[in-house]
């Protein structure tokens, strides 16, 4: 298996620091193909082997993780269909072999900022998964580096190339339902408990600890799976809203037309039916406070109903957008009256050829050709982040105290009642579980820092203490 020495690592950091510029070059393969790389191949990195291997003129020569059981896995399909890929446990040994054009990442959150950056570097480009970030300063990093090393950058938001949902998009902007009121974005999947355990659990045999945790703490693991369940701890996840949310937060911005983040946030939610090792909320409503029209999110991991296996519904959708117009609203694939009447169908593709417009932008080497540049991926995922940033400095709330930090906002009042049933109705005791509400926190959307209450508690989770020698600089 191949390995990175510390020693490289570092030596390879220290050229970033001193910011050593990586000269253009490509040299492509037979017959000009594009040699890929995936990164992370547990679950969605499978999908990206088979996505992009179908691609004409594109073929998958390496694969990593941090897991064998998975590398193993994979190689065994690559040799069964006769072709030849190189294995790595490390990423940045993977980096160093320049017979890689591209790279494609989909690691858990916490690398995902790494990966994209030293990819650049290494004078690779890169399609990097959904959130691209693990927080706020990465994002902004990503989209330096992909700048200063000139590289193709496509954040894994696949709505974005949805060719009915842009249509649907054109036909707000030309006011067919008059002007936007507010955007509200709705994530309801069942999540269940993750479980509790009493004390350190072992780490899977097949996996390099230490290369897992990368940028995050090396500590013990205190839940009963190290994969997937990564989503709801805050070192190395962001929760639903990050996981799931960022689909369609991306496409509320992009309805909205907004290219900066908003100025001001709040969070209201909880882990609320169970009481488990997970750390973020399952249940959560954010503000992102636009001007003139502001976006409503919704997270919901509880059923209808407690032992009802359906999830709820918000005007017909349990993931998605609703835009509420003046004469009307956009929901789901469909635009209506304020009656509820059907008045216009859009044929939505959920983002088909998302991957295809990757490799359009790698052979064409323009920025403009990606659907889901990086800076979109950034700001989309950085309205999760601001979210999570609200609910981790909030505090234990009555309804009443809600009810006052939410007045004169209607439509956030009429979201946490509806909430509150939701609850009800799954027989939440909020006592045991607390609901907390959110600080009201304000962003200086040019600089990228809060501003006011809070401002030195919440700067301070806009980025983390990288673990050597795992850190994205401070200097691309």
């Amino acid at each position: 298996m191949k390995t990175a020495t510390r020693r490289s690592f570092i030596k390879g950091s220290m050229a970033a620091g001193l910011s050593l510029a990586i000269p253009y070059s490509r040299t492509r393969g037979a017959n000009d193909d594009i040699r890929a790389a995936v990164v992370g191949i547990r679950s969605q990195g499978t999908n990206h082997i088979n996505w992009f291997r179908n691609i004409p003129g594109v073929r998958v020569v390496a694969i990593c993780d941090a897991d064998s059981q998975f590398l193993d896995r994979e190689r065994q399909k690559f040799n069964e269909r006769n072709e030849k890929v190189d294995t790595y446990t490390d990423c940045r040994k993977l980096l160093e072999d320049k017979n890689i054009d591209a790279v494609i990442t989909a690691t858990p959150n916490h690398w995902h900022a790494l990966v994209t950056v030293l990819a650049c570097q290494a004078g690779k480009d890169v399609y990097v998964e959904k959130p691209v970030s693990h927080n706020i300063r990465e994002g902004r990093q990503m989209v330096a580096a992909a700048r200063k090393y000139g590289r193709i950058v496509q954040a894994g938001t696949q709505r974005r190339s949805d060719t009915g949902l842009a249509e649907a998009v054109e036909y707000i902007r030309q006011g067919n339902l008059g002007k936007i009121r507010v955007v509200y974005g709705i994530v309801y999947v069942r999540r269940g408990s993750i479980g509790k355990v009493d004390g350190p659990q072992p780490i899977p045999q097949s996996v390099d600890y230490d290369l897992w945790c990368g940028p995050a703490p090396k500590t013990p693991l205190m839940r009963k799976s190290l994969h997937y369940d990564w989503h709801w701890v805050w070192p190395t996840g962001n929760g639903d809203f990050g996981n799931n949310g960022i689909h369609y937060i991306d496409v509320c911005r992009w309805f909205l037309g907004q290219d900066t983040l908003p100025e001001k946030v709040i969070s209201i939610g909880g882990r609320f039916g169970y009481i488990d090792d997970g750390e973020t909320p399952n249940t959560q409503i954010v503000l992102c406070d636009y001007k003139p029209a502001p976006i409503i999110f919704e997270v919901r991991g509880l059923p209808r109903a407690k032992d009802d296996p359906a999830m709820d519904e918000f005007r017909g959708i349990r993931g998605g957008v609703v835009v509420q117009c003046e004469d009307g609203y956009v929901a789901g694939g469909g635009a209506y009256d304020n009656d509820g009447k059907k008045i216009k169908q859009f044929k939505l593709t959920e983002g088909a050829g998302h991957h295809e417009n990757f490799i359009k932008a790698v052979r064409s080497r323009k920025q403009a050709d990606l659907n889901a540049d990086i800076l979109e991926g950034h700001l989309s995922s950085a309205l999760c982040h601001m979210g999570n940033i609200s609910y981790r400095l909030g505090k234990q709330a009555d309804r009443d105290q809600v009810i006052d930090a939410l007045k004169g906002n209607p439509d956030m009042v009429d979201s946490f009642e509806r909430l509150q049933e939701h609850l009800l109705l799954n027989g939440v005791d909020v006592k045991a579980t607390p609901r907390i509400l959110g600080a009201g926190l304000a962003m200086n959307p040019e600089k990228e820092l809060f501003e006011g209450n809070l401002a030195d508690q919440a700067n301070m989770l806009l980025s983390r203490n990288y673990r050597e020698p795992f850190v994205v600089p401070e200097v691309v």
